[in-house]
């Protein structure tokens, strides 16, 4: 007699085997998630998400704006103790006559002194809104209605040529080491940032001033976009204006002073 347990008819019992996963069963299970990341997605933006945001241009502009302010009162804090040093420079000067008319000099030259005489002041701005061309030109590209870098320079360029004996672009003395450059349609002038229209105040011989920005070539053209589309055009005469000393920081990060 047999000792088997197994029951008549039924097949014999065997080692369990575990289920295997099929290539077609993984990509399935692959297509289905990827489905629905899609759908939440698709919620999300439909629940008001702007895809097309461009808050990354406001913090940046917010940014560089909250810099602005902060190099303005580091300015008047470095121009405060500057005024303090030279104070005591001079309570404790021992320096002969000769020197400290040398000295003066220098600074007149460098831009650090505060400067007066007679001048006058050019001012440039962007077109108004919705400008339209003049008779016989043709319609303005974007680029038209608005001062560029270039502009800048040349008037600025165009009054040292006329003899100017210091120069103010908005309410900051120029120097050697200053830059006018322009990031869209914002000037940014010794880590300040500042918005049309533009002011740029010369003391020097009127005259020759004058003259000067007539020559320029540059400046001539500036005319007839002026003319053409609007774009702002001022000069004002003083016989008496004062320019401020620079008072920022005369430290050079990379050239150095030559022996």
């Amino acid at each position: 007699m047999s000792n088997s347990a197994d029951t008549p008819g039924e097949p014999p019992a065997g080692p369990v085997r575990a289920p295997r996963w099929r290539p077609v069963r993984l990509l399935t299970l692959a297509v289905f998630a990827l489905a629905g990341l899609l759908f939440v997605t698709s919620f999300n933006t439909a629940r008001g998400t702007d895809i097309r945001t461009d808050a990354s241009l406001l913090r940046l502009s917010d940014l560089i704006e909250q810099r602005s302010h902060k190099n303005a009162g580091l300015d008047e804090t470095t121009a405060a103790l500057r005024g303090e040093v030279d104070s005591l420079a001079a309570r404790d000067d021992g320096s002969t006559d000769a020197e400290d008319r040398r000295l003066a000099a220098l600074e007149a030259a460098a831009g650090t002194a505060e400067i007066s005489g007679s001048g006058l002041t050019v001012t440039l701005d962007d077109a108004p809104p919705g400008a339209h061309p003049a008779p016989g030109y043709p319609e303005p590209q974007a680029n038209d209605l608005v001062i560029h870098q270039q502009d800048l320079q040349a008037v600025v360029n165009a009054l040292w040529a006329g003899g100017a004996e210091g120069i103010r672009v908005m309410d900051q003395r120029l120097i050697s080491t200053s830059a006018v450059r322009c990031v869209g349609n914002t000037l940014i002038l010794q880590g300040r940032v500042y918005s049309p229209p533009y002011k740029i105040t010369a003391v020097g011989d009127r005259k020759a001033l004058e003259k000067a920005l007539a020559a320029s070539p540059a400046l001539q053209n500036y005319q007839l976009y002026v003319k053409a589309y609007g774009l702002g055009w001022k000069v004002d005469e003083h016989k008496g204006v004062t320019l401020p000393g620079y008072t920022g920081t005369v430290d050079l990060n990379q050239a150095r002073p030559a022996a």
